[in-house]
């Protein structure tokens, strides 16, 4: 199991380096998914929580990117 919670802390550290959005989805599915594993195994409440929502949450992202329903929101104080 300390191989499977491994992997999901080299990926999860990986994937905030990626700069395309669609690839640090994929590799945050894969991370939470494999620490999920691991929270459920160690019984912790709210490292299992913490680990679905990050899951849920880059999951719905990589759907609204794949439908190209995705959207940046940028506003720089500067440039108005």
């Amino acid at each position: 199991m300390y191989v499977v919670a491994t992997l999901g802390v080299i990926l999860l550290t990986y994937g905030v380096f990626l700069e395309a959005e669609r690839k640090q989805d994929a590799v945050f599915i894969i991370a939470s998914g494999c620490l999920l594993v691991y929270a459920l195994w160690i019984n912790s409440l709210i490292f299992s929580l913490a680990m679905a929502g990050l899951f849920v949450g880059s999951w719905i992202e990589l759907i609204e990117i794949l439908r190209g329903k995705h959207h940046h929101v940028c506003t720089i104080e500067g440039n108005k």
